[in-house]
């Protein structure tokens, strides 16, 4: 249901009670109202997260605004919203505080209700910023488990611009166990997808990647 429909929804239930006597058309519009205010906190926590890495400083709503979605989608009984709610927890964690240990078991707890949903990109982005935080402990072998099943899933959603994300990722990865050939042949991949998908950012990625692998065997993490 849109939300424009679940407020003329909550409007409808409104008249019900107060004309009609139905005290209990109030419990329905409230649960109406709770799931357009989720998406609401959710979008504006994404919003938030894209300024912060155009540059701009940590925005203290960011967290709030991600945290209150998950309470509402729980509430709710919604686990797919959930699962994206706190996937941005962890995103926040890990991206803007830098803080892998508290963003990995919010991650896994996203990954985990994403799946019982059926929701595989969610699912994509959790393992991710799972192999993500594996990579900066020095876990290579797991970080490249993460990433590669991500990728996976990623091509099979047709998410091309995620999968070339990733591959870039797991350059970084195959450089750091001196795989250099696969490396670099997963950075010309990345370049491909993000070329055939006008992923600019992804882009940029790829050429960094390119840098590193020409001046060191051994990049430091993304």
């Amino acid at each position: 249901m849109s939300t424009d429909s679940r407020i003329e929804q909550a409007r409808l239930l409104y008249e019900r009670a107060v004309f009609g006597g139905d005290a209990g058309a109030l419990e329905t519009a409230e649960r109406e109202l709770d799931a357009v205010e989720a998406d609401l906190a959710l979008a504006r926590g994404r919003i938030a997260h894209a300024r912060f890495l155009e540059g701009q400083q940590e925005d203290p709503g960011e967290l709030a605004a991600f945290e209150r979605a998950a309470r509402l989608y729980q509430r709710l009984g919604d686990e797919r919203g959930e699962a994206e709610a706190l996937f941005w927890i962890g995103a926040f964690h890990q991206v803007v505080r830098h803080d892998h240990d508290a963003a990995v078991p919010v991650l896994d707890r996203s990954r985990e209700l994403a799946a019982q949903a059926g929701d595989l990109l969610t699912v994509s982005y959790a393992l991710r910023h799972l192999g993500i935080a594996a990579h900066v402990a020095g876990r290579l072998e797991t970080a490249r488990e993460r990433l590669e099943e991500s990728a996976r899933l990623r091509r099979e959603l047709g998410f091309l611009p995620g999968v070339a994300a990733n591959l870039v990722g797991l350059a970084y990865i195959a450089a750091g166990q001196g795989r250099r050939d696969d490396a670099l042949a997963l950075v010309e991949e990345a370049g491909a997808l993000a070329e055939a998908s006008d992923a600019r950012g992804i882009a940029r990625s790829v050429e960094e990647a390119r840098e590193h692998l020409r001046t060191s065997d051994a990049p430091p993490p993304p």
